[in-house]
């Protein structure tokens, strides 16, 4: 919570908190009267006493709204860098010892604000029973002919209407509630962790960072008052001398005189700039990826992709490079037998080092998986050598009690020496059971929820050490393909599988797919994923700025050349870009599904378009968006030789028509400002 440069450290009254201004020189799309409605916001309910603070929590028995400001109050000021001051103001109870600080930053290029708030025992006994700590707790209004309308997306739980949209009006006298299975922050159809809400033609976007059992409401009265609140699970304990428990992170973006799609892009846009790791000040860039066994003799492998003209940028070793000794998992799930994190010296007699050092001297990146948190061989090192670390849950498998510093010291230290002895460019973290069972056994009575808060620190934690030791280690999070992709997650790590719903032999695998790339792309700019299928309307599905596919060969060399090609000319827009839907959201073989992605600061974009199965008619229009109306763009069908020249008036006025005579068949069609 500290940075470099202080500009101030003062006690004051929460009235006479500080004056927000925000930059004359705002991004594309973020308007001045959104940024004067953050800086309202803040001040009427961060700087305001006489009104409630946007969190809340029971002490004692007592809502903290009865009580916090007659404690002793004190902020402090600091700044980030350019766009980003954050304010610590803290509220002390000299009768317990009980330490309440919010700190919230404020973003003065985009109309955003988030916040955590953290309890700390500054005594030296154990504090009363703190309870219902819900870091958001806030009401929100509409005009009296408006209506709240909340739109939401489904999480993943490996199914093809994974990330599906969906919108709800939140009608009088109505409470709608949301949360994740087991303890993974985005597992199941009602976890999605991000919402955009809706007050006619303004709205405020937001967004949850928990990577653990969070739950929200949206609660509205019988008039035009809405309240909508979100927490960690079932919290009710006392802390012990010196123990810290926090909030989840809460982030608002508030809109206005947008619909909904450019009120995403304003997102999108934000996410990029201050969300999505960066690296040597520029924001993750596409990557292209295959899987391989990294044994020095394996660079064979390589070079063949690399003959084929397909250069990856990650070379990708995913679970079963470890000692799995152990009786329990057996066959194709022998890799579940986790537990002891060195290298299978049989497969791999001199480790990694040498494969690694080849793949960076030909340019490419090495990505090793792992999967800590999950004990599945109790012969292993963890389990014989530590078992007080563990938690035992409802399954075979125990947890890593990642909120144990002792863990967090091993786990810290073990990790960065691997990493550096054997080379490695990307962490990719697996987490393919639920903890929240092993959490709550683990809680007394009066202590439930520490395990999970103190285990959730911990393992952010864990995950800053390795980026402050290694500046240029990448995070690929990965919790059974998407379940934990959270705000606080996101923030460290990228997606480079989405979902596990990705295998061929998997139902309608293809167009849910199309329907991931729908739904998702509203949120997350980078997203990746991995396809099998070796036609272009199959493997056109899967695009997305981290892709990759499977075993090369002389039969799918062909296919694999055309994708990883393809993907390559559109990726960047499709991560840079601002993203259209340009047909209603829908997975049925009826029905075709398209979407667009365009960058106006360079003129360049496309559009992608799948005609399914069952679909009738071979030809459909579009209305581009985003473009500018005088241009000129050159049009360019993968499909055909020849390119076009079209307006912008044009394209959004008159419309492309797209047609395509297979059934089913696909099109990306790209544009360039002339």
């Amino acid at each position: 919570m500290m940075y470099k440069k202080v500009l101030c450290s003062v006690f004051v009254t929460y009235m006479s908190l500080f004056f927000l201004s925000y930059s004359n020189n705002l991004p594309k799309m973020v308007t001045k009267a959104e940024m004067k409605i953050q800086s309202k916001w803040m001040q009427t309910h961060l700087q305001n006493s006489k009104v409630s603070l946007p969190f809340s929590f029971v002490y004692n028995g007592k809502k903290s709204s009865e009580f916090l400001f007659s404690w002793t109050q004190k902020t402090k000021i600091y700044v980030i860098d350019k766009n980003r001051t954050q304010y610590q103001q803290t509220w002390i109870d000299q009768n317990t010892g009980l330490s309440v600080c919010c700190v919230f930053t404020v973003f003065s290029d985009y109309p955003v604000l988030e916040w955590t708030v953290y309890f700390k025992n500054t005594s030296d006994k154990n504090t009363p029973i703190i309870s219902e700590l819900e870091g958001l707790n806030t009401t929100f209004m509409c005009d009296k002919n408006a209506e709240f309308v909340l739109h939401c997306h489904k999480g993943d739980f490996m199914a093809e209407d994974g990330y599906e949209p969906f919108d709800k009006t939140l009608v009088p006298n109505s409470e709608t509630r949301f949360g994740p299975k087991s303890g993974r922050s985005c597992n199941g159809p009602n976890s999605w962790p991000y919402y955009n809400l809706q007050m006619n033609n303004r709205g405020i976007i937001i967004a949850i960072g928990w990577p653990g059992q969070w739950a929200s409401s949206f609660t509205r009265d019988a008039e035009n008052e809405l309240t909508a609140k979100a927490e960690q699970q079932h919290v009710n304990c006392y802390l012990k001398p010196g123990e810290e428990i926090r909030t989840p992170l809460i982030s608002l973006m508030f809109w206005k005189d947008k619909d909904i799609v450019d009120a995403q892009n304003l997102w999108r846009r934000y996410y990029i700039a201050h969300i999505i790791p960066s690296f040597n000040g520029q924001p993750q860039q596409p990557i292209l990826q295959i899987q391989v066994t990294p044994h020095e003799k394996d660079t064979a492998y390589v070079e063949s992709f690399l003959k084929a003209g397909i250069k990856p940028d990650i070379c990708w070793r995913d679970a079963g490079w470890y000692q799995m000794d152990s009786s329990y998992y057996k066959g194709d799930e022998k890799w579940k037998n986790t537990g002891t994190w060195e290298i299978d010296t049989l497969q791999y007699p001199r480790g990694f080092k040498i494969y690694s050092d080849w793949i960076h001297r030909h340019g490419m990146q090495f990505l090793v998986w792992f999967e800590p948190e999950r004990v599945g061989n109790h012969f292993s090192w963890l389990k014989e050598k530590h078992s007080e670390w563990l938690l035992k849950g409802k399954s075979h498998d125990l947890i890593l009690n990642e909120g144990n510093d002792n863990v967090q010291a091993w786990l810290i230290d073990y990790m960065d020496r691997f990493i550096k002895m054997q080379g490695l460019d990307w962490y990719r973290e697996d987490f393919n059971i639920g903890p929240l069972s092993a959490w709550r056994n683990n809680d007394a009575p009066d202590r439930q929820g520490i395990t999970e808060n103190m285990y959730i620190q911990g393992h952010l934690a864990y995950w800053d050490a390795l980026k402050s030791h290694n500046k240029k280690l990448h995070i690929d999070a990965c919790a059974s393909g998407g379940c934990r992709n959270d705000l606080e997650t996101m923030k460290r790590a990228v997606p480079l599988l989405r979902s596990d719903f990705q295998w061929p032999y998997m139902k309608n695998v293809v167009r849910g797919n199309q329907g991931h790339t729908y739904g998702l792309s509203s949120w997350f700019p980078f997203q990746g994923t991995g396809v099998y299928c070796y036609d272009s309307y199959s493997f056109r599905s899967f695009y997305l700025p981290g892709f990759g596919m499977g075993t090369l060969t002389s039969e799918n060399t062909a296919a694999q050349q055309q994708a990883y090609l393809e993907c390559s000319k559109i990726a960047p827009d499709m991560l840079f870009g601002d993203y259209y839907p340009l047909t209603p959201y829908s997975i049925d073989a009826n029905h075709w599904i398209a979407w667009q992605f365009n960058r106006p600061e360079i003129g360049t974009g496309f559009v992608q378009v799948f005609r399914r199965d069952s679909c009738e008619t071979s030809s459909i229009t579009f209305h581009l968006r985003g473009l500018n109306l005088k241009d000129h763009y050159q049009i360019t069908n993968f499909d055909k030789k020849e390119k076009i020249i079209l307006t912008g008036k044009e394209l959004a006025e008159e419309g492309l028509k797209v047609e395509i005579s297979d059934k089913p068949g696909s099109a990306i069609i790209t544009y360039k400002k002339q």
